[in-house]
């Protein structure tokens, strides 16, 4: 039985390698990503089959053109094989009803639309917005979770949410100087 849950801190390592697996190195050169890296999602979830990590998809904070607040899904992935059995499905509903309980007005993805209209998504409403790099234009579809929240939305899609906490240089090599001086004491 297939259950979707939040993703523990423990489980990133699981997530990175199913995304892999769904989309080797390439995932690193899409526009959207240009969006996420270096950020923390808003809501990441996992679909799991006891232990096994079978699926997983993020919303990220982002802003459809200037002050237009919205979420944007993805990467969407599920184990090769545990495919064609609705876990990619069921991880989208779920993405929308928190979405929707976080009071985001629109989710905005790249992607394949024959696959998202059955979730709400479309072009319409997208074809004056813009992603940080290439993409296929077609591929970027929004959903609407408050009508009209994406009436009017032009401009560039900007990132949004925070960015992950990283120590500076500066704080690593004072750590390694510290620990350095409490090995020698040790030693002496």
């Amino acid at each position: 039985m297939v259950t979707v849950r939040k993703e523990r801190p423990t489980e990133a390592a699981t997530r990175e390698a199913l995304l892999d697996l769904a989309y080797g190195p390439t995932r690193f050169t899409k526009a959207s990503e240009r969006l996420r890296e270096g950020r923390l999602p808003e809501l990441a979830l996992v679909a799991a089959e006891g232990r096994r990590i079978v699926g997983t998809v993020r919303l990220w904070q982002v802003s459809a053109g200037p002050d237009r607040p919205a979420l944007l899904l993805g990467p969407l992935a599920v184990a090769p094989d545990r495919r064609k059995r609705g876990i990619g499905s069921t991880l989208v509903h779920h993405a929308l009803r928190e979405a929707e309980r976080r009071h985001a007005g629109a989710v905005l993805l790249v992607g394949d639309a024959s696959y998202y209209a059955r979730f709400g998504f479309s072009s319409e409403k997208t074809g004056a917005l813009w992603l940080p790099g290439p993409y296929e234009r077609h591929r970027l579809l929004g959903h609407e979770l408050k009508p009209g929240a994406l009436d009017g939305a032009r401009g560039l899609i900007s990132a949004r949410s925070p960015l992950a906490h990283r120590p500076d240089l500066a704080t690593l090599v004072a750590g390694l100087a510290r620990s350095d001086n409490s090995l020698a004491s040790h030693a002496a």
